[in-house]
Formats: structure tokens, sequence, C-alpha cells
């Protein structure tokens, strides 16, 4: 009995042993996000071991807007994060070095109104002389544009636009008559539904599988490619678990989101949200050739040299060599083909 008790205690201190050694050797990595349902991975990977696993102490950072956090990136104050397809392409377009290695989420951005204007705004032609709120730097920003000249308006002359700091900044001059419309993505849609405003378009009708917030690190950074593909397999890993256990997802989500349990799984389970962490270089691509010609962007920067999808591929393919007969892994890499071609 004794002996038992002796093996069993020397077992408990090699594995505390172990796990403060894997503890002592993992790379420590600043990772910004916004508090959205969107960025479910991020917060999954933390709160489920996946970042453990492959070694990586992720500090989870929170900002209120894509532009912020693609400039602390720059600035060398995050590692990577997530922001907008919108961001990376604008500071892309004026030379700044930097690297869309992966994604977290596609589509998820709605244009809101007040009820009693809701029904003639369904026709985005029917915004001219209108003030509409957006957040600076989102992707449904450059997807309004982009469906603004659509529909025959320039964004600069024919309707107003009023740049705020987050969709709960976006809602509330909704709400209050400050503006006609505003871009919000999700689950702020959901939110203003419950305060009474309407939903009027989807990102996803305007801009089909458009990609939004991408991961991004530098060009200096990405050097370290062991490190992203850890990375990478950790948010590969957090996308299928949240795929196939929704309660647990929703556990997590909440943990970094503080809205209501229903609004987070509403939000995070939608059919207007693409949770692909694939980089989508055609994808960035059109969202590209649309901002450029909108006139967000004065000229395009070279998606080659932007989008870097080799690390997420190699990212991939050690997972379905790791589990040969799991169908996902499979069926994402036939996605990368068709995305990155």
């Amino acid at each position: 009995m004794n002996l038992s008790r002796s093996l069993l205690s020397l077992s408990l201190a090699g594995l505390t042993l172990l796990g403060a050694q894997q503890l002592a050797h993992a790379e420590s990595l600043k990772v910004g996000y916004l508090p959205i349902t969107g960025h479910g991975k991020f917060f999954v990977a933390k709160d489920r071991g996946f970042f453990d696993q492959e070694g990586l102490e992720v500090e989870l950072v929170e900002f209120q807007n894509s532009a912020d956090g693609l400039n602390a990136i720059i600035a060398g104050k995050l590692d990577t994060g997530s922001f907008g397809t919108t961001a990376p392409v604008a500071h892309a377009a004026k030379g700044t070095r930097i690297k869309i290695i992966g994604g977290i989420m596609g589509e998820d951005a709605s244009i809101i109104a007040r009820p009693e204007q809701a029904a003639g705004l369904s026709e985005l032609k029917n915004l001219r002389g209108k003030k509409i709120a957006t957040v600076r730097m989102a992707s449904g920003d450059a997807v309004l544009r982009g469906a603004l000249k659509d529909a025959g308006l320039n964004w600069k002359t024919d309707v107003q636009i009023f740049e705020l700091k987050n969709p709960p900044a976006v809602l509330e001059s909704v709400k209050s008559g400050q503006v006609d419309a505003g871009v919000v993505w999700g689950p702020f849609d959901l939110r203003a539904e419950e305060q009474g405003l309407k939903v009027v378009a989807r990102s996803k009708t305007l801009q089909p599988g458009h990609p939004c917030c991408r991961l991004v690190v530098t060009e200096a950074r990405i050097k370290d490619t062991v490190t992203w593909q850890k990375f990478l397999r950790a948010i590969l890993k957090a996308e299928k678990y949240a795929a196939e256990n929704r309660k647990e997802t929703i556990d997590s989500i909440a943990k970094y989101v503080k809205l209501d349990r229903k609004l987070l799984w509403d939000g995070y389970y939608t059919p207007y949200l693409d949770q692909s962490t694939d980089p989508n270089k055609n994808g960035v691509n059109h969202f590209a050739d649309v901002m450029l010609n909108s006139e967000f962007i004065n000229n395009k920067p070279d998606i080659s040299t932007l989008v870097e999808p080799r690390l997420y591929e190699q990212a991939l393919n050690q997972l379905a060599q790791e589990h040969p007969r799991d169908p996902y892994w499979k069926k994402l890499q036939q996605e990368f083909k068709r995305k990155n071609s």
C-alpha cells in the first residue's frame, strides 16, 4: 500500500514537473481580438487548451475596432490579431509591410435602420441624402461603399458617412435618430432587432462570401514560421471543436463577450457568419477590387504579396496527416484549393 502511494506521488510529481517545464518553454504571444461572437475561435483555443497543446502561452488583448487593433500590430505591441479585411488592404495599399496568414471569420455585417425607415432603405439607392454610421476600417464599411457604388451612388457626395468607435455606438446613433442607417457586425444585428430596429441588408448578400477579420502579422514577424504553424493549428482545432461542441463553445465565448447566452448562441451559429480560418486569397483579392472600384483606396496592393497562405496550408496538412480518417480536414483541404488558387 505504501509502495503504491509512493509510486503515485512520484508520478504526480513527474507530471507537475513536466507541466512546469512545458510552461517554461512555451512561447508567449500577444493576440488582439474584438469582443464579438465572430472571434469565438480565439476564446475556444484559449479556454479549451488548444494554444497550450501547441506550446503557446497566449495573452488575448481586447480592442474595440479594427483600425486600433491593426495599428497595434504594426507598432509591435501585438504579435498578431484579427482585424477586418478593410484595414490590412488599406495599409498594404500605402506600402505597410504586413502579411495575412489566415482568418477568423467572414461576412456577418448588417445595415440597420429604424422600423419606420427600414422598408424604404431595402433598396440601397434610397440611401441618397441619408446619414450612415459605420465603424472605421470595418469590413462592413468597405462592403457598404462598394454596394453604394453598385447602386449608382457616390459615397463621398451622395451620402454622409460617420465613422464611429464600435458597433454599440453605431446602434445607439441609429436608435436615437442621429443617423438614418448604420453598419454593425454580429451579434449587434441581433441586439438591434431586440431593441426594435430592423436589418435592411446583409453583407453576405451585398458581397457573397467576402472575408472579414484576417489574421495579420508584420513582414518581419512572419519569419517565425514554426510559431505561426502552431498558432494556426490551435485555431483550426478550435474551429473544429466549435462546429462539434456548441454548448461548450458558448461557455468559452461567454467568458470574453458579456452578453446574454442566447444572443451569443444565435450570433455565433448564425447562417450569416462564415467561421473559416482559411486565408482566402481569392476573397481578399475580390475585396480589394471592390475597395478600389468604390475609391476607398487609390491603388490596389499586390495580393500575392499581402496574403501568405502557405503557413495555413502546412498547418492544415499536418492535422490531416495526423487524423487521416477525419473528413473535416479533407473538406478544409478542398476549400483551400478553391479559395487560394
